[in-house]
């Protein structure tokens, strides 16, 4: 698991939650506080390492991308708890391997799913047609139909606002991604906070996971087709040229840096 309770701790972090750190003092490896895991030897606690079917193979890796969507997904059924709430479609911005995860997830709770993404070659489209849902480029206002649930997996602000908007009334909308900053944009927002406010909408925010998500994710790839989820990792890099795993084209999903020898 990538996060490592804060030391203190707070009242979440002291409750196996430290997903939800109230206090920022968590630590995270090669990202926060603690070294990464691309190195010769590294020491992990047992309560730190997460059981991962082993006909899963190399696709084990998606195990920490997933475990964030099974948090996304725990986080919104929670919600839709606090009322009648049966949703039947979903929409997904961005179809990497955070979005494509997510559109998985959602297509394993049986709703309608449509993704947006301004790729518009390469192996994304077919991916998730084959998922058995419908590719969007272009506009998200013009898919056409209003989702239930929409799990916004690009961080581009216009976008996320445009989403906010699209949903039915009382819809969920799950913020994945994180905008860069230092883009103005021109939002009425007295507009938006009227609707959100008459259709009892929801916009929130996660990353992160901790044990439960991890075995939930786990579990989600293990039922999904084995085929599909290898066809997620487009590039396999050799650890001596890891430099090459960080140009992205559009024919990439998920590159990984091998350290087989």
């Amino acid at each position: 698991m990538v996060r490592h309770p804060d030391p203190v701790p707070c009242t979440n972090c002291a409750a196996g939650e430290w997903d939800m750190c109230r206090n920022g003092k968590y630590t995270e490896h090669g990202i926060k506080g603690l070294h990464g895991f691309a190195r010769q030897r590294f020491r992990v606690q047992a309560d730190r390492l997460i059981r991962v079917d082993p006909a899963l193979g190399r696709l084990g890796v998606l195990v920490e991308p997933a475990s964030i969507l099974a948090k996304a997904w725990e986080h919104i059924e929670h919600i839709g708890r606090r009322a009648r709430f049966n949703p039947r479609r979903a929409l997904i911005t961005g179809a990497g391997p955070i979005g494509l995860l997510a559109a998985l997830m959602a297509r394993q709770r049986g709703l309608e799913v449509d993704v947006l993404d301004r790729v518009v070659e390469g192996p994304k489209p077919l991916l998730v047609r084959d998922l058995g849902g419908t590719y969007h480029t272009g506009d998200v206002a013009a898919i056409g139909a209003q989702p239930d649930i929409a799990v916004e997996c690009t961080g581009a602000g216009q976008l996320v606002f445009e989403v906010m908007r699209l949903t039915t009334p009382g819809g969920i909308v799950c913020l994945t991604g994180v905008s860069s900053g230092g883009r103005k944009l021109q939002i009425d927002m007295g507009q938006l906070n009227t609707t959100m406010v008459l259709e009892n909408d929801v916009v929130f925010g996660t990353v992160n996971a901790n044990r439960r998500h991890y075995e939930a994710a786990a579990a989600a790839l293990a039922q999904a087709d084995r085929a599909w989820l290898g066809r997620l990792i487009t590039r396999s890099v050799p650890m001596a040229e890891w430099q090459s795993a960080l140009d992205r084209t559009a024919h990439d999903v998920k590159p990984v840096i091998n350290f087989s020898p």
